[in-house]
Formats: C-alpha cells, sequence, structure tokens
C-alpha cells in the first residue's frame, strides 16, 4: 500500500516558522538561572579542558544530569564561540528536528493535512517553544523519548521497514538516557508496557521487537559512559547520581515539592490553546478502546495484527496512554517542575489533532462545541492576567529586590497590554468560526497565530527589559570580573549566587550566601587579588575585612568591588547612570 508522502512547501513552512520561533533572538538574553545557568557552564568547562567524560561546574564534578547535552553544547561552543547563543543552540536545533520529525510520523500513518496540524498544535504552546530557546535538557530529552516511541509503533506495525524502525526504540532510549538519566528509558517503558497490556500484543512485540538484541544495543549505547565514570569516580559518583534520581523521586529537591494537582495546570496553560481539546480526545480514544476490547476475547497473534489491519484510533489509544502513563509517573514524583513533562507533548498534539480533524469532518462531533467554549474561556482569563500582570508586578515587585534590586523601579511596558488584546481579539475570532459549522477550520489559524503572536510580543517587547534590569547587569560585571582575574585571584559572589556568574566569568567563583558572613570574612583572609560582586544593597553589610575594597563597576543595582585596581573593562560593560535612590 503507498504511504502518503511529506508536501515539499507545508515542510517548507513548519522549518520556516520554527525556526523563527526557536532561533529569533535566541542569544540576546542573558542566561536564567539556575538551570541554564550550570548546564552552559558545565558545557563550557568541558570544552575549554578538553575532558568529554566528566562533567563539572565551577570545578566540582557535576552528576546531576548525565553527559549528551554537554557533548553538544561542547560542539556548539567550537563552533560559535562561547556565548549564550552556543548554549541554547542545542536545544533550538532538536525543538525543530522534534516538529520535523513530528510531521512526517503523522504524515506517513494520516496524511499531510493531519501531519501539517499536529506540528503546528506540537510547535504553537508556550511549554515546547519555551524550552526550546533554553539552555536545559529537555528539548534533546522530549526529541530522543518521542523517536524512541514513534519507531517503536512504526516497528511493530509496518510490515516493510518495521525491522528497522524498532531499532530507533533503542537507539532513541538510549540517548535520551544519555541526555537526562533514568527518565530516558522510564518515559519509552512505561508507555510500551502499558499499551502492551491494553492490547495484549505482546507475543507481535516478541516476534518484531527484538527485545533482546534491543536491550543488548540500549547498553553498548547508554552503557559505556556510566560506566566509565563508575570506574573513573566511584562512590562519589554513584553516590551522587542516586540522589539527583531517586532521591529526587522520593523527596523534594530545591523546594520544588508542590502539590499532586501540580501538573493538571502546567498541561492546561503549557499546551494552550490545544489542551482545550485533549479531555475530549482522551475520552474518545477510551470509548473507542472499550469498544473493541469487548469484541476482542481473545489475545493477539501474529496473523490478526498484521499492519494494514490496524485500527485506525489504535494510534489515539496509544497516545492517551502515553499521556496518561508518564502524566501519573511524573505526578508521583515528589519534585515537580513545569518542565518535567515535555515528553508526553507530542502525544498530546497528535490525540488532539485526531479529535480536531474529527470535528472538522463531523460537524456532531460529541464535546467539539464545548471544547471550543472552554478554549475561550481559559483565553479571556488568560487575557484578564496579562492586562493585570504589571499592576500585580508593582504590587509583589518589593519581594523580588534580593535577586532583582531594580524590581520597584521596573515596569513590564507595553508587552502585557498588546498580548492581552490580541488575545481578546483571537478569541472573538475563534467563538465565530469555531462555532460555526463552515468556518471551523479558520479558528485553528486564529488560535495557532495568537499564541504565536503573543510569544513574539513578549520576546521582542518584555524580554529585553527584564534582561537589560534583571539579568544581564551582574553577569556583565561577572564578566569584566574574569577579564582582570589570573587564575590564582579570587572572584567572591555574595549574596545574588547565581550559577551563570560562572559562565560569564570564565572560572571558578566561590559562592557565599549572605547569611555566611563567617565564609566571606574566611575568603577576605586570602592573599593576592580578590574581587566581590553583590546587590548594591548589600554593600552596607559587608565585614570590616571588606573596607578596604572600592567599587570599580556599577550595573542596575549592582557592584563590583574590588582590593586593586581594575586593568581592563570590556567596551559592553559600563558604570551607567547611577542606580536610583532605594525608596
Amino acid at each position: 500500500m503507498d504511504r502518503p508522502s511529506p508536501q515539499p512547501i507545508p515542510l517548507l513552512l513548519l522549518l520556516l516558522l520554527s525556526g523563527l520561533l526557536f532561533f529569533i533572538g535566541l542569544g540576546s538574553m542573558g542566561l536564567t538561572d539556575r538551570d541554564e545557568g550550570r548546564n552552559a557552564e558545565a558545557g563550557r568547562e568541558m570544552f575549554a579542558s578538553g575532558d568529554w567524560v566528566t562533567p563539572t561546574f565551577n570545578g566540582e564534578l557535576r552528576v546531576a544530569k548525565p553527559v549528551f547535552v554537554y557533548w553538544l553544547m561542547t560542539m556548539s561552543y567550537q563552533v560559535f564561540g562561547v556565548n549564550e547563543f552556543a548554549a541554547r543552540f542545542p536545544s533550538a536545533l532538536f525543538g525543530v528536528a522534534l516538529i520535523v520529525m513530528h510531521y512526517l510520523f503523522l504524515t506517513r500513518l494520516r496524511g499531510p493535512t493531519v501531519g501539517l496540524y499536529g506540528a503546528l498544535m506540537l510547535l504553537l504552546n508556550i511549554e515546547i517553544l519555551a524550552l526550546g530557546r533554553m539552555a536545559i535538557t529537555d528539548s534533546v530529552l522530549i526529541f530522543f523519548t518521542t523517536l524512541s516511541l514513534y519507531s517503536f509503533w512504526l516497528g511493530l506495525h509496518d510490515s516493510t521497514a518495521g525491522r528497522y524502525w524498532i531499532w530507533g526504540f533503542y537507539g532513541g532510549m538510549a540517548l535520551a538516557t544519555l541526555t537526562k538519566g533514568p527518565v530516558g528509558f522510564a518515559v519509552p517503558l512505561i508507555t510500551v508496557l502499558l499499551y502492551l497490556v491494553a492490547t495484549r500484543r505482546w507475543r507481535l512485540f516478541w516476534e518484531r521487537g527484538a527485545p533482546l538484541t534491543g536491550t543488548l544495543l540500549f547498553f553498548v549505547l547508554a552503557g559505556p559512559w556510566y560506566a566509565a565514570m563508575f570506574l573513573i569516580h566511584g562512590d562519589a559518583y554513584s553516590t551522587e547520581a542516586k540522589v539527583h534520581t531517586v532521591g529526587r523521586f522520593l523527596a523534594p529537591m530545591e523546594g520544588h515539592g508542590v502539590g499532586w494537582w501540580f501538573y493538571f495546570p502546567v498541561l492546561l496553560l503549557g499546551f494552550y490553546p490545544w489542551s482545550s481539546f485533549l479531555p475530549a480526545g482522551l475520552y474518545h480514544a477510551y470509548v473507542s478502546w472499550r469498544a473493541f476490547r469487548a469484541q476482542q476475547n481473545q489475545p493477539y497473534t501474529p496473523q490478526e495484527s498484521q499492519p494494514s489491519e490496524a485500527s485506525h484510533d489504535e494510534l489515539d489509544w496509544f497516545m492517551g496512554i502515553w499521556i496518561v502513563g508518564v502524566f501519573i509517573f511524573f505526578s508521583l514524583s515528589s519534585t515537580r517542575l513545569p518542565h518535567y513533562i515535555g515528553p508526553l507533548f507530542p502525544a498530546c498534539a497528535v490525540l488532539a489533532t485526531s479529535y480536531w480533524t474529527q470535528g472538522l469532518q463531523d460537524p456532531f462531533t460529541k464535546g467539539l462545541r464545548g471544547s471550543i467554549h472552554f478554549l475561550m474561556g481559559v483565553g479571556y482569563l488568560l487575557a484578564i492576567g496579562f492586562a493585570g500582570a504589571p499592576a500585580l508586578f508593582a504590587k509583589f515587585s518589593g519581594k523580588m529586590v534580593k535577586e532583582f534590586p531594580l524590581a520597584t523601579q521596573f515596569d513590564l511596558g507595553p508587552g502585557p497590554y498588546v498580548g492581552a488584546t490580541i488575545v481578546v481579539l483571537a478569541m472573538g475570532l475563534v467563538g465565530y468560526f469555531g462555532l460555526n459549522d463552515e468556518k471551523r477550520g479558520l479558528a485553528f489559524g486564529v488560535a495557532g497565530g495568537a499564541l504565536a503572536s503573543v510569544f513574539l510580543v513578549a520576546i521582542l517587547t518584555i524580554v529585553p527589559g527584564l534582561n537589560r534590569y534583571a539579568i544581564a547587569p551582574p553577569q556583565e560585571l561577572a564578566y569584566a570580573a574574569g577579564l582582570n582575574l589570573d587564575p590564582q585571584d579570587q572572584l567572591i559572589a555574595f549574596g545574588s549566587t547565581r550559577p551563570s556568574f560562572a559562565f560569564y566569568a570564565r572560572r571558578t567563583v566561590s559562592f557565599i550566601p549572605s547569611n555566611e558572613l563567617d565564609r566571606l570574612r574566611t575568603a577576605l583572609a586570602k592573599d593576592g587579588r580578590t574581587m566581590i560582586l553583590l546587590p548594591e544593597y548589600l554593600q552596607e553589610t559587608l565585614p570590616r575585612e571588606a573596607a578596604a575594597f572600592q567599587p570599580i563597576l556599577k550595573r542596575y543595582g549592582f557592584l563590583l568591588l574590588s582590593n586593586q585596581p581594575v586593568v581592563a573593562a570590556p567596551q559592553s560593560v559600563d558604570p551607567g547612570p547611577p542606580s536610583p535612590a532605594r525608596p
């Protein structure tokens, strides 16, 4: 049977749109802390040392994440130099690759129109766009877990090329494990095992899934680096690795212990506007599966399970199992962060696309009008939130001064109001088109266009101000310090202990919280050149051992002090106007 072929024009448009949204202004904002700063610096240290086995941060062993993303960053630094764009380039590149892979997969199975809808749904949501623009592991992880599960599906159901696709299941799982540890194999295995239980395809998997050879391939690809780390570092590696894997699952880490309900709003808002179609899509997939099970009292046999006989709905069952299984897995974890559930977003895009296209073909699809009303309701609430954001920021800015000294003098500008206006207008058009059986297809373009527009408004109007006044100032001072310090000299980050300081200073940094004055006194007792980077309001809290330190640079509420005259300052860093007096 002929397979639908990808269309060159939609594919080109997807490449252009995803490239725009992932790459525009990618290096224009300083690294956000904590994860971006740590990961980018670990990659930089690997690049500087030439040691491609042992990741370090600030000169110390880093085992929180495996090595694959650091390899990618190291190669990126070799091409683009050590900068923010290079640190984020792997995430953006794999973000684009994810969208293309998703389009090709859906086009192969359901045709180019469904493939285009699905790719746009996966691209045009806040979570995937954000993860593809950050120097963290998740964009790469999502690509490989998705590659693994798509390869599993094709390996099981494609009679001609299945024996080749199945190796992607194990290879993708191995590279995902090298990217983020056990979660890299947990996501595919949970999905596959639940699917095999639900469809009774154990025998078919044993015959086509090459479980023994595939498991060997997994260990051949993923095992050597883990073995090398254990041989080189022994208990120092294994103990810390256990803390950051099993320990993170069993107990909250770094204050990220939120209630079990946490991922419901994350999925709703992170996958919005398409999350509005997920409840009905999951329900339809469940009803279809129940009807199938009622007719099938015997397990599958290879003869009964030819790829051409696979139910059209079966892909939806697989995606529903993927969503529910991974969602429950991460909800059971004690440490919860918004980006953890990113690996289920490709499945969400497939299921939401399936339901949406069914609604376009059948105007009487159950739940469709309710889903559109839900989309509009959430949109209007978001518009209210955008419009109220400046007032809320002003009200709570006083609580941000520890990390953002000039928070009380900063405002978000017109961006939130522009975003609110776009959303209000878009929701009106979504209602007009979406509730009209003849024009419903236009509602998709309006919703997707609104999401892309609001995202670009934020990047072009809000982010530059936040970067200039909140993110970049101490990083610029850290860079200036690094220009003037020799390897034996000392840079102290006091009070504002952001990991990105080490990246910009290109050296190790002594991070000392503001309540640990004894540690500061001990550090100041050392001979040689010493610089202190701190928020300006903490200057008066310094001990008398720092009395001889003089301000050499000031940037928007941050100071760089030195016990010796400065030698050089980069042209991009100037003292700037005096900071406004604090009220």
